[in-house]
């Protein structure tokens, strides 16, 4: 009897021992969203990397190698919706960065507001499409609004979205002045950035600023490269286009830390026992959108620049509020810019597909089986738009008239599968039809969308560089730092969604009003 008790205080103890909580809740969140930061980038540069770093946070953080996007296509704005509401697309809404408004059959930006006027930009802005609430808008609610809440990146999409509805300020570079800017939507902005804009923003440094390799350029040997000198950029040679091009290049990075120095110098962030959240975005992609076959030395020496970027941050902060009192989340966006066509001369399977044709085709069969009219009202991003009003009209099923365009469209050369609306909301389960529904929103959302095979280009009138269409498997890794975790590899896969819960979790407060996952266990 006695051994049958110590056996069973014994496994409670090991349980309890394996399981442990945060022993506080953070004073400091501090979440980093890396544009299209690769799991295998990471670990096939890591030679190049200092010791604060990227090594760093695999020696001290808990470490997922594998953290999944469970929709089809992301983006960076739909992704970082996702990271910070704890669900899909098809539930917050942000179904990209651009769609298509049907009221006006233009496209509209995901944080495009005419009621809000911008703060050093002609921008109007606002998180009202976000049709969620997110991690910085249940800390607001649960402090009573005392949290401190701030987002910081290079682009606007990605500072709105990680700020929420009810943040104290999003702040994202303006690609027109390189001043740091921001909306009326959130509270009065605040003198602290006004005063960095008047005396250290970009625009007074750029004409010094120069991008050459890290390292000797023998040392970029982990992918295959066909230049034998070094490059070299200079952003204030491209007049018009230099604060866009810093913005997509690894110095983005440096720009967000200036600024995050300067909110920890001039604000009581992390310095209570109210947790404060920090959303930042870093950029990892490639230079100016090219493509990695092209430029990749210069993919290289980003993730060289993004391993310090990160190993400043990381000394700030121990400095600042102590890693201690403070979380930091590290994960990726989960996706990569398109590649450009292979060369002819490869002899890679594909084409290109264009869809206005295929839409002024779909439309003259509509017409030819339903009788005169424009069903098809318009197309964009490999979708396509019904003209809703003209079927009510003219008494038709709407749901015969998409199952009809599906079997006209698929017969398309280049096209692999074309799904309808309905076949999304209530089409039998698959795993691949689960992951297009969960990046479909109904008032969003193209009547049809289509798929292309991979190696086919997507060429549509007007685009001077077409890029190929790849399924190539992309891994993303998620990290949590500090707060006392135990450092933990996990090879598991795991679903982005888990990330709102469990900082939510972490700061005690409730997950976001759609997050239905369980949260990540410490």
């Amino acid at each position: 009897m006695k051994k049958e008790i110590l056996t069973s205080i014994l496994a409670l103890t090991l349980a309890s021992l394996q399981a442990q909580p945060l022993v506080h809740a953070p004073k400091l969140v501090v979440t980093i969203a890396i544009d299209q930061l690769r799991t295998d980038y990471l670990d096939n540069f890591s030679p190049l990397y200092g010791e604060r770093g990227f090594k760093r946070l695999m020696r001290e953080g808990r470490v997922y190698m594998q953290a999944e996007y469970p929709f089809t296509r992301p983006d960076r704005a739909s992704s970082i919706a996702t990271l910070y509401s704890g669900c899909t697309p098809s539930v917050h809404g942000i179904v990209a960065e651009n769609w298509l408004d049907r009221s006006t059959l233009r496209p509209t930006n995901c944080v495009d507001d005419p009621d809000f006027m911008g703060n050093y930009t002609d921008e109007n802005s606002s998180a009202q499409k976000l049709l969620t609430s997110t991690v910085a808008d249940e800390l607001r609610i649960a402090t009573r609004g005392r949290a401190l809440i701030y987002s910081i990146a290079p682009f606007r999409d990605a500072a709105i979205l990680a700020a929420g509805h009810s943040a104290n300020g999003a702040f994202w570079i303006n690609e027109k002045s390189g001043k740091w800017c921001g909306t009326t939507y959130y509270n009065e902005f605040p003198w602290w950035v006004s005063q960095y804009n008047d005396r250290h923003s970009v625009d007074f440094r750029i004409k010094d600023i120069e991008w050459t390799p890290s390292y000797p350029i023998e040392r970029f040997t982990y992918l295959p490269e066909w230049r034998d000198i070094p490059f070299r950029y200079k952003f204030d040679a491209d007049r018009q286009n230099r604060f866009r091009r810093l913005a997509t290049s690894p110095y983005a990075n440096d720009e967000v830390n200036l600024l995050v120095e300067t909110l920890m110098a001039k604000s009581t962030i992390g310095q209570d026992n109210v947790p404060d959240l920090l959303s930042l975005t870093y950029y990892a992609g490639n230079y100016n959108h090219q493509s990695t076959t092209v430029f990749a030395m210069e993919i290289q020496d980003t993730y060289v620049r993004l391993d310090h970027s990160i190993a400043q941050l990381l000394d700030l902060i121990e400095h600042k509020v102590g890693l201690a009192n403070t979380l930091i989340c590290i994960t990726s966006t989960g996706y990569s810019d398109a590649e450009q066509a292979d060369a002819p001369s490869y002899r890679i399977p594909g084409g290109e597909f264009r869809l206005e044709r295929c839409a002024t085709l779909l439309n003259m069969y509509l017409m030819a089986t339903y009788g005169q009219g424009q069903y098809v009202e318009a197309h964009y991003n490999n979708q396509i738009y019904l003209n809703e009003k003209l079927i009510e009209s003219k008494q038709l099923n709407l749901n015969d008239i998409e199952a009809k365009a599906e079997a006209f469209l698929v017969q398309f050369s280049g096209v692999d599968r074309v799904y309808a609306g309905h076949r999304m909301l209530l089409g039998t389960w698959s795993p691949a039809l689960e992951k297009l529904s969960n990046a479909y929103h109904r008032k969003r959302s193209g009547n049809l969308t289509i798929t292309l095979l991979p190696g086919w280009t997507n060429a549509s009138e007007g685009e001077s560089s077409p890029r190929v269409t790849r399924t190539a498997y992309f891994s993303s890794p998620l990290i949590f730092m500090g707060c006392g975790l135990k450092p933990e590899v996990i090879t598991s896969p795991v679903d982005a969604g888990c990330i709102a819960p469990t900082l939510s979790k972490a700061m005690r407060i409730r997950a976001p009003n759609a997050s239905s996952l369980a949260p990540l266990q410490f």
